[in-house]
């Protein structure tokens, strides 16, 4: 379904942000999800999934860090 219009004015919080914010959180969920995969495969001493995981992790904390950038220049721009 989608909105041809702003739904802000349910949460309080434009659109932009929220969808910001919604992927600064989802990709830092993620990268704690990873932590366990990798503790998983570390275990079963496979290092070739444990380095996938902790590739696939960086590249969370990658966009939660960007996210979290732009978030905070367009909150701190009003």
């Amino acid at each position: 379904m989608t909105s041809t219009s702003e739904t802000g004015d349910v949460t309080g919080t434009p659109d932009k942000d929220y969808n910001l914010i919604w992927y600064v959180e989802a990709c830092l969920s993620n990268a704690l999800r990873l932590e366990q995969y990798i503790q998983d495969a570390e275990r079963k001493n496979d290092d070739e999934v444990a380095d996938l995981f902790r590739k696939a992790q960086a590249d969370s904390r990658k966009g939660a860090e960007l996210g979290k950038r732009l978030l905070r220049s367009r909150l701190d721009a009003g």
